[in-house]
């Protein structure tokens, strides 16, 4: 079967599209944030920024977390739940990032962030979200909607990253992200086609295993996160991960008493970055040493790219493609989510 003919029965929702996209959805994401130049706002403002998410819509805000960890002056953390932390008060900034405008996690959190008074920015395409941004008056940047929330990365990437350089908490350039862009269409042009590229033939050879990803804690810990649910939503399968050097604490262990049927079945794809700590990077090799005999395959992947932004980029359009390609080999339609689905109408009917 051709190319079009794979993605004509079994990508209706045209996932391959918005995946191959991704560059110029952050591009428009960097430019949408811009807007941000305008709040006068100032990291020294605060005593820490929170990112209130779901999903595809969160992880923009963990990637930046991790992107910028090294150079902010002030705690930057992700909320993924319906409580805020106790700590967030009037000192606070809050940034509400919900693509569809609706989910239930994110505006109960955006409820509490109002009545504690804190400064709150939000990041939505429409509905409910931008709803109560324009009541009470609040700063928002709209992105476009009609994407599944994790096919929108680019965009809410984008606007949270230019939004954390606007008030002086990154200072990624432009020079850094016209590097990051003009990488990202080369790899699109590469891993879009069926074929020998590195996302294919990764996703072959995790065809009916079940993927275990590892990284380093920084750079790569929110892209080791995206790796696995966009194997989760893509793709259909289950897929887990740690991190090191945790994991050397503890799941190290797992594999010596593990049934053969079992670890057999596992493939260990470790994240790797020229910046991992030293000793992560040792730990890294020693346990490859260590776990190898007794999972079914180990693969290292190395970032590439010159900037950190560049070199995340570089994971996320693998592990996309990667997905993606699992996805069409198994013949399951990447963008529906029918369990996720069936699971809000439930929670509806209580």
């Amino acid at each position: 079967m051709t190319l079009a003919d794979i993605l004509e029965q079994f990508d209706p929702g045209h996932m391959h599209a918005a995946i191959e996209a991704f560059p110029d959805h952050l591009q428009e994401g960097w430019i949408r944030g811009a807007a941000a130049d305008a709040f006068g706002y100032a990291a020294d403002q605060f005593d820490g920024v929170v990112v209130c998410g779901m999903g595809g819509s969160a992880i923009g805000g963990d990637l930046v977390r991790t992107l910028i960890e090294p150079e902010c002056s002030i705690p930057f953390q992700s909320v993924r739940s319906y409580d805020l932390p106790g700590w967030i008060g009037e000192q606070t900034l809050v940034l509400v990032s919900t693509y569809s405008g609706g989910t239930e996690e994110t505006l109960s959190a955006f409820a509490q962030a109002l009545e504690r008074r804190a400064t709150v920015i939000v990041v939505t395409s429409g509905g409910e979200a931008r709803v109560r941004a324009e009541r009470v008056g609040l700063k928002w940047i709209e992105i476009p909607g009609g994407l599944q929330p994790r096919a929108a990365l680019g965009y809410s990437f984008g606007v949270v990253l230019r939004m954390a350089c606007a008030f002086g908490m990154a200072s990624v350039s432009a020079e850094d992200m016209a590097e990051a862009l003009k990488a990202a269409r080369v790899r699109t042009a590469h891993y879009a086609h069926m074929g020998s590229n590195p996302s294919f033939d990764m996703a072959d050879a995790l065809l009916g295993m079940l993927p275990v990803i590892y990284s380093g804690v920084g750079l790569l810990e929110a892209v080791n996160l995206r790796w696995r649910t966009q194997i989760h939503e893509n793709a259909k399968t289950p897929a887990v991960g740690h991190l090191f050097p945790e994991l050397d604490h503890n799941e190290i262990m797992s594999f010596e008493a593990a049934p053969r049927e079992i670890a057999g079945r596992m493939a260990v794809v470790v994240l790797r970055d020229r910046d991992d700590h030293p000793q992560v990077s040792r730990r890294m090799d020693i346990t490859r040493e260590i776990v190898r005999p007794y999972v079914g395959a180990w693969y290292d992947v190395e970032t590439e790219g010159e900037s950190r932004l560049a070199r995340m980029c570089s994971l996320i359009q693998f592990g996309d493609w990667m997905s993606f390609w699992l996805a069409m080999r198994q013949r399951v339609d990447p963008t529906p989510v029918g369990s996720i689905q069936k699971l809000k109408g439930m929670l509806g009917e209580g």
